[in-house]
């Protein structure tokens, strides 16, 4: 897909899910759904980023 796609996902994304920094979570007590939706906001980051 193109990155334009995911600019616009990465923009909602960071309306809708939860900002685990914001809050100092621990990435050694995280549960799994939190490093899920950490590990998703990484990727639609990176794919935004390309060119």
């Amino acid at each position: 897909m193109n990155p334009t796609f995911y600019k616009s996902l990465a923009r909602l994304n960071k309306v809708v899910l939860p900002s685990f920094t914001k809050r100092r979570l621990d990435l050694a007590k995280a549960k799994k759904w939190q490093l899920a939706i950490i590990g998703y906001r990484a990727y639609v980051t990176c794919r935004s980023l390309e060119d």
